[in-house]
């Protein structure tokens, strides 16, 4: 739908009674600046792109003075990355996943419950972020924020702002200055003219490098990572501008089917959250329940969309992706959400224990290296270290 790229979508029907479009109640949303110094210990890039993709992220990372940390798959190389940040003397750590060692992180139920069903997420975007917060535990940084390769952030101010809030909150996003991140699902529920927010996102997300939180292999994996075992983590949302570059997410029917499970998922519990509920009540007759509701908000989206003024060019991508959303949703079964929620809450343990174990082994150092935390995961031929300028540590 590239005509709607970049465009507003001013409500034009009564809020949905099966559908919230918003979450802002379960965070705080913060209008002031931070008192006193502070600075981001590294930026961490998650990044299948090539090496060019990441110059906005570099130059970020050199502004801030602090560490660009590349994970890098696909079309993304860790020698480009590393000679990109080398040329601008950026301290850079990038990694080539395909040269990660295997049984390097532990394996979570969540996946291993998915592993060769049609849920199977297969991307590794969480495995990347999960190794970055390994890397920041052991490096001790307190102060990382994770960024996406196509998200740009105008005033790097706004980064150093929203980690000084990391001793009140788990996690700290931005306000999204660009295209919105939502499912395939919500961003029709808006282009028809429903009632559509976006909530924060691992895409421009500052974390606390101290907490034990995980992201699973699922869609929406941001909003389980912020997830408590009763309800939200401590989470704000700033002021900063984060501005997602635009996409079209109608062309390809396989986007909404993978973001189904997920979408479903983190809708559900969210919903209840929105109601003042915990995640232990989401059991399987709630299941049913918001299962149906689900089908009968996008079948709402749907009767919308077959008569909204658009272009047949753009209304027939966003027909189809609905259905296939749609037709994914009916095979979800009520009893794979409770067993999911389940595997999740023992991950969240699994995931605490092993960084524990990963700190004893390498032991307690006033001041690791790189090389050193490098040498400890087995990294030395898959990760590439570009000393730069000399960066700040954690001041706050």
């Amino acid at each position: 739908m590239t005509a709607a790229i970049g465009a507003t979508f001013p409500p034009v029907v009564a809020p949905s009674e099966v559908h919230h479009g918003d979450h802002n109640a379960l965070m705080t949303v913060i209008d002031t600046k931070p008192i006193g110094l502070c600075n981001v210990d590294a930026i961490i890039v998650p990044t299948a792109r090539s090496a060019p993709y990441l110059r906005r992220a570099i130059e970020l990372a050199g502004k801030l003075n602090c560490t660009l940390v590349a994970l890098c798959s696909k079309h993304s190389h860790a020698g480009r990355v590393a000679k990109l940040a080398e040329e601008s003397d950026v301290e850079a750590v990038a990694v080539d996943m395909a040269s990660v060692l295997p049984g390097l992180l532990p394996a979570f139920e969540t996946s291993d419950l998915l592993a060769g069903t049609t849920w199977e997420r297969r991307t590794d975007t969480s495995f990347k972020r999960n190794l970055g917060l390994l890397i920041a535990r052991l490096m001790r940084w307190k102060h990382i924020v994770f960024l996406d390769d196509d998200i740009d952030i105008p005033e790097p101010q706004d980064l150093v702002d929203a980690v000084g809030l990391l001793h009140d909150f788990d996690a700290v996003g931005l306000t999204n200055g660009g295209y919105p991140d939502n499912s395939v699902v919500c961003h029709a529920n808006r282009e028809t003219g429903g009632f559509q927010e976006t909530f924060v996102g691992g895409g421009a997300l500052a974390v606390n490098g101290t907490c034990a939180a995980f992201f699973p292999e699922i869609y929406n994996e941001d909003w389980f990572f912020i997830l408590g075992r009763s309800r939200l983590c401590p989470t704000a949302k700033t002021k900063g501008i984060a501005v997602q570059k635009p996409y079209d997410p109608f062309t390809d029917v396989r986007r909404a089917r993978a973001e189904e499970f997920g979408d479903c998922l983190a809708e559900g519990v969210f919903w209840l959250l929105d109601n003042g509920k915990r995640v232990r009540d989401a059991d399987i007759g709630y299941w049913r329940q918001f299962l149906n509701m689900r089908q009968q908000f996008i079948t709402e989206v749907l009767a919308r969309a077959s008569v909204q003024p658009m272009e047949e060019k753009e209304r027939g991508p966003m027909i189809a992706a609905l259905k296939a959303a749609r037709g994914r949703c009916q095979t979800v079964d009520p009893e794979l959400c409770v067993n999911y929620l389940q595997a999740w809450h023992k991950d969240r343990t699994r995931w605490s224990t092993y960084l524990k174990h990963q700190e004893f082994l390498f032991g307690r150092r006033e001041s690791p290296t790189v090389k050193d935390v490098l040498r400890h995961l087995g990294l030395q031929a898959a990760g590439r270290h570009i000393q730069g300028l000399s960066v700040l540590r954690s001041v706050c």
